[in-house]
């Protein structure tokens, strides 16, 4: 049996208040809500709130089937069943999926609603074709693996149909104009990307050079290549003699994956880097996400000629004098002159530092002894 959106719009209406998503400023409600399990049917098992306030009550209507009412400050906004087969709501960029186990997702966001047919890359890198069966007119998905499509699942329900590819859920209204998709628990999010029509570039075939190559310093040379993910997209290929190659994904200017010599795989968004660590490396995308082939591939711009990795830096040594004064592990060794130093011979600075000493200390006995020798001189004078 098929799914139904009721969204109750009669209760605003005579309140005077209009239907909004009231996400952020709505207060949590009670548990017991506006309506109870005997009026509205079925078995309560649980309650949830939202991160923006939205209060959500499961009821258990049978096997494999449940059904979901949604409160905002109070008033029904959403109300979905899933009968054998999930079921989505979309109340002004809320989403909410309920699942057939009574399972529950929902989330802001993450939609388009410019939805031509043709090849989208979900924030995963899973890829999904958009097809329109021929005879029904229906729309419908197919997964896109290795290149080839998996067989088109098309929409069932007459509002928005759901499926799970991998971990992504994914919410498709019946005549297209709307796709959405979530998935739980990844730190990236994004609406599906539209990568262009069916017909895509063959695997080995190189992506456009938009600009260059242009030598940025004197040895880094760049330039701008298509992206696969489509319009807006575009790649920089960055080529230096000692930092190796380097390429930015960019959507419209803003840095969306980097990958370099230290990294050269990015699996989400389908970039990866050969040969990086030679002088001819070369940058593959993936035309269908993931790693596994195809790839087109790109040569980096040669490096310009002459050029050579820079020198590592020489480790510097503390320069030595002949003046007998040298600094050796932060002493000072002062090395006697004359006929002390000609037969002085030292071991080590402190060997040195206590000849020094000694010599010195030889020294100023001769001098006191000296001294002394010339005062007793005088005396005997001075007597005789």
């Amino acid at each position: 049996m098929g799914t139904a959106l009721r969204t109750v719009v009669a209760t605003a209406l005579l309140a005077g208040l209009a239907i909004t998503p009231a996400l952020a400023s709505a207060p949590a409600f009670a548990a017991d809500g506006p309506a109870t399990a005997a009026e509205s049917g079925g078995t309560l098992v649980r309650t949830e709130t939202l991160a923006d306030g939205t209060v959500v009550k499961i009821y258990k209507l049978g096997p494999a089937r449940y059904r979901a009412d949604a409160f905002a400050r109070g008033l029904p906004v959403i109300s979905i069943e899933a009968n054998a087969r999930p079921a989505a709501a979309n109340d002004n960029g809320l989403f909410l999926v309920l699942f057939e186990d009574g399972r529950t997702v929902s989330w802001t966001g993450n939609v388009t609603y410019r939805t031509p047919l043709g090849l989208y890359r979900l924030a995963d890198g899973t890829v999904l074709e958009l097809g329109r069966n021929a005879k029904g007119g229906r729309v419908g998905l197919q997964l896109i693996e290795n290149g080839k499509g998996r067989g088109f699942t098309y929409t069932h329900d007459p509002v928005r149909t759901v499926w799970t590819f991998g971990k992504a859920v994914v919410v498709l209204a019946a005549g297209g104009g709307e796709f959405a998709a979530y998935v739980p628990g990844s730190a990236e999010q994004a609406p599906p990307v539209h990568l262009g029509p069916t017909q895509q570039p063959k695997p080995g075939e190189p992506a456009e050079i938009i600009s260059g190559p242009t030598v940025t310093s004197i040895c880094t040379v760049e330039e701008a290549i298509r992206s696969s993910f489509g319009e807006g997209w575009v790649v920089t290929l960055t080529h230096d003699v000692d930092t190796g190659p380097k390429a930015v994904l960019r959507n419209r200017g803003t840095t969306v994956a980097t990958v370099d010599r230290a990294h050269p795989l990015d699996s989400v968004h389908g970039l990866k880097i050969v040969g990086a660590d030679t002088l001819s490396p070369r940058f593959g995308q993936h035309t269908n996400g993931g790693d596994a082939a195809p790839y087109r591939w790109n040569d980096f711009p040669k490096i310009p000629k002459g050029c050579k990795k820079s020198a590592p830096a020489k480790p510097t040594t503390p320069p030595t004098t002949g003046t007998g004064t040298g600094t050796q592990g932060g002493q000072t060794s002062v090395v006697p002159k004359g006929g002390v130093a000609a037969g002085a011979e030292f071991g080590s600075v402190e060997q040195a530092n206590d000849t020094a000493l000694l010599a010195s200390g030889a020294g100023a006995a001769v001098v006191v002894a000296g001294l002394g020798l010339t005062a007793l001189r005088r005396r005997a004078a001075a007597r005789g």
